[in-house]
């Protein structure tokens, strides 16, 4: 009897030890295409170049529009940013949503400022109530990655 409680308690002792090893984190990239609402997203950054960046070391805080906040952009502008002529353009766009370092939502809460992306211009980020980065919403905020964070947003910022 002895030996069979031991059994049984070593059989349900083993799923906690496996539950307590750390789940495997992916990169920026990846973390994005698991999400599955970022393809378009993805697509860009890919016909950008800027895929082997984002997988780099970072950190890297992103602000990811979604498949729906890229549809609401004028007919047409999606597929005219992913040719090779106006690459320079797309690459633009997208490091204006890249801060360098990891922000969490927490780190601003209550506070307005304005931060550097990684395409050098200002982005206006008011966490006053809620969080607005430009004219766009946070909809989901604090997606971690191994090489930083992806904070959600409903409309694609451009900029100036």
């Amino acid at each position: 009897m002895t030996i069979r409680k031991s059994l049984i308690a070593a059989a349900v002792a083993a799923p906690l030890t496996f539950a307590a090893l750390p789940a495997y984190a992916a990169d920026i990239v990846d973390t994005a295409m698991e999400a599955g609402q970022f393809e378009t997203l993805v697509a860009a950054v890919k016909a950008a170049g800027l895929a082997d960046t984002l997988k780099g070391e970072g950190p890297f805080t992103v602000f990811a529009p979604t498949d729906e906040a890229f549809a609401k952009l004028p007919e047409g502008t999606v597929e005219s940013l992913l040719k090779p002529e106006n690459k320079d353009e797309l690459v633009a766009i997208l490091t204006y949503h890249v801060v360098p370092g990891k922000v969490m939502s927490g780190d601003i809460a209550g506070k307005k400022m304005m931060v550097e992306t990684v395409q050098g211009s200002e982005l206006d980020v008011n966490a006053t109530d809620g969080v607005m980065v430009g004219s766009a919403n946070v909809v989901t905020a604090d997606i971690e990655a191994d090489n930083g964070v992806i904070h959600v947003i409903d409309t694609v910022v451009l900029p100036n």
